[in-house]
This record gives structure tokens, C-alpha cells and sequence, in this order.
């Protein structure tokens, strides 16, 4: 791994002796950050293959519903916090809400928020102020979007189709963190989009016989345009939220140049040079190594030798060292406005 992300990784544990107020941490997205909500809903319907090794095996040595070989973007920045792995919103925990929650669940999309207004109540000790409550906590919401505009890209839809839905998103993540905000939130990060042109299923799925469809990593122009899009939007958005709600401290946190980083400089990285966008765990070999008769936890299909030299762990998600080199990012900066650490010091 490159100097700097060495730096961040020793500079990891400031939590001992630091001076904030956040006590605990709940956080909202997709299957980037959940850590077994998706398993809990969606195994007695359809199968399900994260629940089986190779998941988890690097830090873990199970499966444990997230899906990485190890740990997860919010399990690096609740480890900052000095807090304990967030037992997920479906777990029946005897420490639900006392130090966090995690409420993300794989495959949730900006639109489908509308359980959002329920959730305020089930946040706080009914003894507790809520909105004291509130104040004292770090929320993360999203990141929101990309299964929007892949469910969208995945119906063969043109760029122009895909990013006509962009502001509707954009707003809809903007009102679920004023509807925080109002309810007493004081720390919100508001994650942008990843490049999810340079994902091996997307690369596979939408393949083109047109050179100039790709960037000079091999990533797709036009999924990644419209991420760029999103981004500087949802940035616009904040901007705006913060204008309105000058108490609170709202981060962006940018989930695209972090993984862009990577993959122009992967040998800075440990990452393999020749491979950047293949996935670690999966099968069909090629540019990608990803098959969607095949794909990681179903039976026969292997993970490499070495997690930590890829970006992609499963042609979706990122390995847990892509993870916490974005978890780092955003706690420590440079990928968040403002650092998490600066925002919640005191």
C-alpha cells in the first residue's frame, strides 16, 4: 500500500483521549455498508450466496452478511469512533440503539425511503430527550443511488434516460437528511456515488464494441459521467442544507476519487496492475472474472490468493483494504468536506 495510506492506517485509534460528544452511530444505505440486514430479509425468499465462505474470510473467517471478504466502510469508521460493530437494524440486539444501529440492507434504493419517517422513535431511550439523543450521534446516509441508476442501466436504458432520474434522487436523499436534521440530527455525512462504471458486473453487463465507450482504465464513460452528475448535485444539495440548517454539520463524503485513485495508481496500491478491474472472488476469467450463472459464494467459484491486491472483491463491492482506505479517507480526509475527525472534535 502506498505511503499515504499507511499514514492513515498508523494514525487509526485517535478515539483514545479524544474530546467529541458522538456516543453512537446509525447509519442508512445499501449493500456497501449493510452487515447482514439483506441475509435476515431475503433468505426465506430467494437464495442467497453472501451468507457463504468466501465472505468474510479475512478478518471474520466466516460469512457474516456483509458484502466484502472482511470488514465493511462503517465498521472502520465505528472502530474510530471507539464504538462496537453496529448490530443491524433486523438482529433482535440487546444493544440495539445504546451505541448505534445499522439500517442498511442491500438493495435499497433513494426512492424507496419512506420507512424513514418511522424511524425516529426506535432511535432514543424513551427516557432520553430524542433530540438530545440525536445530537450525540453520527448519522451516515447512503451511500443512495447506485442501485437506482443500475436498475435503470441494467433495462438498457441511454445515458440521457439514466440521468434524467439523477435529481429526483438527489432530492429525495437531500429530504431524508432534512427530515433528520429537523428531528434533532446534529452530524450527518451524506456519501456520494462510487464509479460504478469501472465494476466488473456493470462492465460485463453492458459491454460495447466501441473503443471510445472507454476511459483510458477501461471504465465506462457514460455509467461514469452520469455518477459525476450525481455527485456534483448531491454536493449542491448539501450546500444548500447547510445554508438552512447552519447548526448542524452536514459532510459530503466522496466515495468516486478515492476508488479512481486506486485504479490509475494500482501499483501504489498492492493493487495488480494488469487486473484493476477484474473481480477477486468469481468466476469466467477475462477482463472482469465475472459470470452471473457464477458469482461469488456459490459453489466452485473461488476467491484469489490475495484479497488486499484487488479492488473489487466480488464484482459489485470492494475488498476490505478498498474499504478501509475509503473509511480513512473520509474519518481523516482528504475524501470528505469536512474530515469527520475535524467535524465532531470539539
Amino acid at each position: 500500500m502506498e505511503l499515504e495510506l499507511l499514514l492513515l492506517v498508523r494514525t487509526s485509534g485517535v478515539n483514545s483521549g479524544s474530546s467529541w460528544n458522538i456516543t453512537s452511530m446509525f447509519t442508512l444505505g445499501d449493500s456497501y455498508i449493510d452487515t447482514g440486514n439483506f441475509v435476515v430479509m431475503a433468505a426465506l425468499v430467494i437464495p442467497v450466496w453472501i451468507d457463504k465462505p468466501p465472505y468474510g474470510e479475512t478478518f471474520f473467517g466466516r460469512p457474516t452478511g456483509r458484502l466484502s471478504d472482511g470488514r465493511v466502510i462503517l465498521d472502520f469508521i465505528a472502530k474510530e469512533l471507539g464504538l462496537p460493530f453496529l448490530p443491524t437494524s433486523l438482529a433482535n440486539s440487546s444493544d440495539y440503539v445504546s451505541r448505534g444501529v445499522n439500517f442498511a440492507v442491500g438493495g435499497a434504493t433513494a426512492i424507496d425511503l419512506g420507512w424513514f419517517e418511522e424511524l425516529r422513535p426506535s432511535l432514543c431511550n424513551t427516557t432520553e430527550d430524542s433530540r438530545g439523543c440525536l445530537s450525540k450521534s453520527l448519522f451516515i446516509v447512503g451511500e443512495f443511488g447506485v442501485n437506482d441508476y443500475n436498475f435503470i442501466w441494467m433495462a438498457n436504458k441511454t445515458e440521457d434516460e439514466v440521468r434524467s432520474y439523477v435529481p429526483k434522487v438527489v432530492k429525495t436523499i437531500a429530504l431524508a437528511v432534512e427530515r433528520l436534521i429537523d428531528g434533532g440530527a446534529a452530524y450527518v455525512v451524506v456519501p456520494g456515488n462510487l464509479p460504478t462504471g469501472c465494476s466488473p458486473t456493470v462492465l460485463t453487463l453492458r459491454r460495447s464494441p466501441d473503443a471510445a465507450d472507454y476511459d483510458r482504465v477501461g471504465c465506462l464513460r457514460g455509467v461514469n459521467d452520469v455518477v459525476i452528475h450525481h455527485n456534483t448535485l448531491l454536493r449542491a444539495a448539501v450546500g444548500g442544507l447547510r445554508a438552512r440548517h447552519p447548526r448542524a454539520t452536514i459532510i459530503f463524503a466522496d466515495f468516486y476519487e478515492p476508488i479512481r485513485r486506486i485504479l490509475e495508481n494500482p501499483g501504489q496500491f498492492g493493487v495488480v496492475v494488469g487486473d484493476v478491474l477484474q473481480a477477486c472472488c468469481g468466476a469466467g476469467g477475462g477482463a472482469y472474472n465475472w459470470n452471473g450463472s457464477a458469482v461469488c459464494g456459490m459453489p466452485g467459484v473461488a476467491a484469489c490468493r490475495d484479497p488486499s491486491a484487488y479492488v473489487s472483491w466480488d464484482g459489485v463491492h470492494f475488498t476490505e483494504a478498498v474499504n478501509r482506505y475509503v473509511a480513512k479517507g473520509w474519518f481523516h480526509g482528504p475524501y470528505a468536506d469536512p474530515p469527520i475527525l475535524r467535524a465532531i472534535h470539539h
